[in-house]
């Protein structure tokens, strides 16, 4: 009997930097942006093909890495043997710990790998993963720096509408990034505090809301913040210390009146499980783009689960990080991120569409929707300029 996969040899690694032009919908008209991502196709020797992506960092130099160092390690390797690369790919990227572009060049081919895998087997890949529930709960990144106060709220009651009761929006607004102009941060986390009391006092006390400082925070201002919105329930607060310190958010999280997420933008699962040692979160938030793929971030969550602390997922890219929360019984809340979901539907055909605050997952084999190849190839032949900033 032939083995499962004995077709699956890898014959070709390409990846694909691109520049996405957003235009996202806002109160009053729309907000013109951009977002970096890299696309990776590994081709097998059966003719199937799977698709990898990775976002949020440089785009051109994790292509390069990629192209250039991880594909010659991967030519003629089985893709069914997933574990097997992504350990061959940490030691060649990360052969002492560091992390940096290395994880997401891994994050990008492990993808891959778990989509020709899940192909194969003529799996959609949450099935693959343990299937634990055909759908999952989505929360919506709505609230932007760039938007003013009442902007804010009309943007927050027409999530709302769309029957979404989760809702998160950013604060700190880059605070320790733009010290030198110079911006006081005790007179952002003013601003601050007005704008998330406008949102909770137009969407009311029914609606979870959560925020984000996308680690622009030191811990005295985060400290201050926090409590300053003591009584606006807030869901969770997402990385608020910068470098995400590891004993900074533990005391943090004794002292704030709220729950504590970080983890998307970390590499290494050592860092996790630094994490929950310290007692520095409540809800861990691998991304399987960011944290190394799906064979990391399996590590990551069943730590999480052996220490009692939540997942859910942070850092957008809702589509891809949908089957983890989907195949683990562990699996939490997904981030439909506007800015993220845009830049989607523009390379990816088959998207699901979330319904009454879920989202679907589709029963397609492998990740479950497919590259548009033809749309992706157009972008790529267009200008780069520098977008991998998160919103």
């Amino acid at each position: 009997m032939q083995q499962i996969g004995a077709d699956m040899d890898i014959t070709r690694v390409s990846a694909i930097p691109l520049n996405i032009d957003v235009a996202m919908p806002v109160p009053g008209g729309e907000k013109r942006s951009n977002l970096s991502c890299v696309l990776v196709r590994i081709d097998t020797a059966c003719g199937l093909s799977g698709c990898g992506f990775t976002a949020i960092t440089e785009e051109e130099v994790v292509a390069a890495a990629i192209e250039h160092i991880a594909a010659d390690a991967l030519i003629g390797e089985s893709a069914m043997d997933s574990e097997k690369l992504w350990d061959k790919l940490y030691w060649l990227l990360s052969p002492r710990g560091q992390s940096g572009y290395a994880s997401h060049a891994i994050a990008a081919i492990d993808i891959a790998l778990w989509d020709l895998k899940a192909q194969r087997l003529g799996l959609p890949l949450w099935r693959l993963l343990g299937a634990a529930r055909a759908r999952v709960p989505v929360y919506a990144t709505f609230g932007f720096n760039f938007l003013n106060r009442e902007q804010l709220a009309d943007a927050a009651a027409q999530w709302v509408e769309r029957g979404f009761s989760r809702l998160k929006m950013t604060v700190g607004n880059h605070g320790l990034q733009r010290r030198d102009e110079p911006r006081p941060l005790a007179e952002l986390i003013r601003e601050d505090e007005a704008r998330v009391r406008a949102v909770r006092d137009r969407v009311g006390p029914d609606v979870e809301l959560c925020i984000d400082a996308n680690c622009s925070l030191d811990a005295y201002h985060a400290r201050m913040l926090a409590q300053r919105l003591a009584d606006c329930d807030i869901a969770f607060f997402e990385e608020p210390l910068t470098q995400n310190d590891v004993q900074a958010l533990a005391d943090l999280r004794q002292r704030a009146p709220m729950p504590l997420a970080a983890g998307q933008n970390e590499g290494l699962a050592s860092r996790f499980a630094d994490f929950f040692r310290a007692g520095s979160v409540d809800i861990a938030q691998p991304n399987v783009v960011i944290t190394g793929g799906y064979t990391q971030c399996l590590r990551i969550a069943g730590m999480a689960q052996a220490c009692n602390i939540a997942i859910a997922n942070g850092g957008a890219w809702p589509f891809h990080n949908m089957s983890l929360h989907a195949g683990l019984a562990h699996g939490g809340f997904i981030e439909y991120h506007t800015v993220a979901v845009k830049v989607c539907e523009q390379i990816f055909k088959g998207l699901p569409q979330p319904e009454a605050g879920w989202l679907p997952l589709p029963d397609t084999p492998g990740l479950g929707f497919t590259p548009d190849w033809e749309r992706i190839q157009d972008i790529a032949r267009r200008p780069l300029s520098r977008g991998h900033g998160k919103h």
